[in-house]
């Protein structure tokens, strides 16, 4: 057997031993939970940029290699061999379903889409201009005085219930935030179409004709739920597991999980790729925008590059570029002009010493804005789309986390900066 291996750190010249934790991947981690009280000091980590928060099975990122697993699997595998349901059962569950797990799963899915009718007067009470986005934290939120008396989230039969229906659901309720919106009928699920297929016909169809799904753009939406389902302790993730350690609802917890992701350095950053891309406006300026961008004194920033996690190529940029050359084929929009636009700008950053020094390499959010926009999808709802995906990481991280026997309230500490202790002055004196 091993010996174990400690860290040995010098305070005030005393030697203090540390544990160090071993995962299967990626870097290992100095236990200091018991830094305080063996020192009186705590670290200082603006950002958690070296910090473990948890230990956990769900997802790993090798920013290096540019790889990215769910429970173990590589993410280029399972966008090519499964469909989202089959993912989001790998997430919760840390295996894919068999044949005929998969076909229960899939149906137990279809029978929780509707959501109560009292629900959907929800809708009512935001503006027609509202964002979607605003909207959906509300109602995702509202889900949670629906379904609260008489949980007990200790109970795996619970749990199961809540994942089903959270799943089910998060399309409905995004789908009619857009038609709310829009002005346009309610429309519900069908049980005869698959996950991706139905939330296409909430959105799009109509009740006055038949509305076909055309498989190519409903695979396309499929894998867009597939990538990004789940992604480590990023910020939204990290919002989940705070908020539910706490107890909350879960429900109210996703909705904290939507509220953190509506941030443009988070969820919003294909929203933001798209505008760039519009205000560019022409190949014969993409030279001129890459020299913006690397001008300290030009406030213009290129968005869809480099990526916190990845200092390689984003595994998941290569499988959207796919995706959308897919996409605009079957729509014969191979020649669109943010299509070209967007491979020129990738070819010359790629080919750019300032982008290579810095590996600045495109992201997942660089291709996805003009796959959903020849979608359908519009702008203002690119990250009802996001939130929709990750709802499946959200609700697995959550019961991973409240299963966990060494779970605790997340209670982060501080390097107190402010006024000393003082006195209060008399008022005459102030």
């Amino acid at each position: 057997m091993s010996e174990e291996r400690k860290a040995t750190l010098t305070v005030d010249g005393k030697s203090v031993d540390f544990p160090v934790m071993k995962g299967t991947h990626g870097n290992d981690v100095i236990d200091i939970r018991t830094l305080g009280g063996k020192t009186g000091y705590f670290t200082y980590d603006s950002g958690f940029l070296s910090t473990a928060s948890c230990q956990s099975h769900i997802t790993f990122i090798d920013g290096d290699k540019g790889e990215l697993l769910y429970r173990g699997y590589p993410i280029e595998q399972l966008a090519e061999k499964c469909n989202f349901l089959d993912v989001a059962y790998l997430l919760r569950n840390g295996e894919l379903p068999n044949a005929a797990q998969k076909a229960d799963f899939e149906k137990t899915i279809r029978r929780h889409t509707l959501v109560h009718d009292q629900l959907t007067r929800f809708y009512n009470g935001f503006r027609r201009d509202a964002h979607p986005m605003a909207v959906i934290v509300g109602v995702a939120g509202a889900l949670s005085a629906f379904y609260h008396q008489g949980m007990n989230y200790s109970l795996v039969e619970h749990r199961d219930v809540c994942f089903q229906r959270i799943i089910a659901k998060i399309p409905t309720i995004i789908s009619l935030a857009y038609r709310y919106t829009t002005g346009l009928p309610f429309m519900y699920a069908r049980n005869d179409l698959d996950y991706a297929a139905n939330f296409m016909y909430m959105m799009f169809g109509v009740p006055c004709e038949e509305y076909k799904v055309n498989p190519v753009l409903s695979r396309a939406l499929d894998i867009i739920f597939i990538l990004h389902a789940d992604h480590e302790q990023n910020a939204s993730t990290s919002t989940v597991r705070l908020a539910g350690s706490s107890g909350a609802n879960p429900f109210a917890c996703v909705a904290a999980g939507i509220s953190c992701l509506w941030g443009p350095a988070h969820g919003g950053a294909n929203e933001a790729c798209l505008r760039m891309l519009e205000e560019i406006g022409d190949v014969s300026r993409v030279g001129e925008y890459i020299n913006r961008s690397k001008d300290k004194n030009d406030s213009f920033k290129l968005m869809g590059f480099g990526h916190r996690v990845y200092k390689n190529f984003d595994p998941r940029a290569k499988l959207m570029g796919k995706v959308c050359a897919d996409v605009l084929a079957e729509l014969g929009l191979e020649n669109d002009r943010l299509f070209k636009l967007a491979q020129k700008l990738e070819k010359i950053a790629l080919e750019d010493d300032y982008f290579i020094e810095k590996k600045l390499y495109p992201n997942v959010d660089f291709y996805s804005g003009i796959v959903q926009k020849a979608l359908g999808i519009p702008t203002s709802m690119f990250t009802c789309i996001f939130a929709l995906a990750r709802t499946a990481g959200w609700l697995a991280q959550w019961e991973e986390m409240i299963t966990d026997p060494e779970y605790k309230i997340g209670r982060p500490r501080q390097l107190y900066v402010g006024a000393a202790r003082r006195n209060v002055p008399d008022i005459s004196k102030r």
